[in-house]
This record gives structure tokens, sequence and C-alpha cells, in this order.
């Protein structure tokens, strides 16, 4: 799957949730939507939601630009290789 149809997915699956959300009292939707991608989503998937978000939003409906004020953002990716790499001394 490419990054773009994951992405599209992502999109997908957050306006899904935003879409169940909508039935529920207008004070709580957007902690709802938050709740539920801060509960289940991985950092990965929330890195992409917020790829997304730093692009225009392209495609979300507005109640997930609402509740991403509210879902955690995860730090970037680790640089490759600082896994493993041995601290140094001065």
């Amino acid at each position: 799957m490419s990054h773009d149809q994951g992405q599209e997915k992502l999109v997908r699956m957050a306006n899904q949730i935003a879409t169940f959300f909508m039935s529920q009292p207008e004070a709580e939707r957007a902690s709802g939507v938050a709740t539920h991608i801060n509960k289940f989503w991985e950092p990965r998937m929330r890195r992409h939601l917020f790829d997304r978000l730093d692009e225009g939003a392209d495609g979300l409906m507005p109640l997930v630009v609402e509740a991403s004020a509210m879902i955690n953002r995860p730090p970037p990716p680790a640089e490759a290789g600082s896994r493993n790499a041995t601290p140094k001394s001065i």
C-alpha cells in the first residue's frame, strides 16, 4: 500500500469516527473523536493524520479538524540508526 493510499484510508477512518460522533450532543462531539483516536490509533497512524492536517486537511470533515486540537501529536519518528547509536562522551 502506498503512502497516499494509507493516508486516504486514515482520512476515511477519521471521517467515519466523526460521522458516528455527529449523533452525540454537540458539546461532546470533538472530544469524543479525539478520545477515540487517542485511545485506539497507534502513534504512526496519528502522525499520518497530522501530516494530512498540516498539508491543509484535504478530505477531512470539519469535526476531525476541530478534534485535532485534542489529539495527542506523536513525536517525529527517531532518526535512522539512532536506536543503536552509542552515547558519545565529551
